[in-house]
């Protein structure tokens, strides 16, 4: 595989990872604020769309035409408006955004060579970018969300795993995992009665 198409391949497989982790869900889970910052599936999938429409789409002079108001028109949006689907928004319409974006990344590779110029504006000074650069970046934030899509998947119902068909995971039933849990429980608890009473 050549090292552009290895680039894409990775980044479109931390999108399919991300996107699994909204399969089988209600529009109530989809949209849950699982932290105290608000984290949510839909809004992770919503931010990594506009986020790839981004950078390769303007950043290497490559608009795809897509509307993103909550970019667009930020003075007039809710803070991290990118982070979290309204009511007005569909499930589907943020899932086809993401599709759609990655359609339009396929394409700006197809077209361009790895040491192809960009400009981020918002980097300042470290601005000046090429492809291989905007690809690396991509590739690592996705899988940092694809992280936080697995945490908070597993918070929803207990779902947990890489990709389908390969979990990644220990093979252990329900009991297991749950033996686990007391024995590191318990471990962590020993640090804390160490530490003394002023741990939370």
């Amino acid at each position: 595989m050549e090292p552009k198409e290895l680039l894409l391949h990775y980044l479109e497989r931390a999108r399919e990872a991300v996107l699994w982790k909204l399969e089988g869900l209600s529009e109530y889970d989809l949209r849950r604020p699982m932290t105290p910052t608000g984290t949510n599936l839909l809004g992770l999938v919503k931010h990594l769309a506009s986020v790839e429409l981004g950078y390769l789409g303007d950043v290497m002079g490559r608009p795809s035409g897509i509307p993103l108001p909550w970019y667009d028109d930020e003075e007039n949006q809710p803070p991290n408006a990118d982070m979290f689907a309204t009511a007005e928004e569909s499930s589907a319409e943020i899932i086809e955004l993401y599709r759609a974006a990655g359609r339009h990344s396929a394409a700006t590779v197809a077209a361009l060579d790895l040491d192809a110029p960009g400009r981020v504006p918002w980097w300042g000074e470290r601005g000046d970018v090429t492809l291989f650069q905007v690809l690396v970046h991509l590739t690592t934030e996705t899988y940092r969300h694809a992280g936080h899509a697995d945490i908070v998947r597993e918070y929803i119902d207990g779902a947990a795993g890489m990709r389908p068909g390969v979990d990644n995971l220990a093979e252990l039933d329900a009991d297991g995992w749950e033996r686990q849990h007391r024995e590191l429980q318990a471990v962590a608890e020993g640090f804390r009665q160490e530490a003394g009473p002023d741990v939370s």
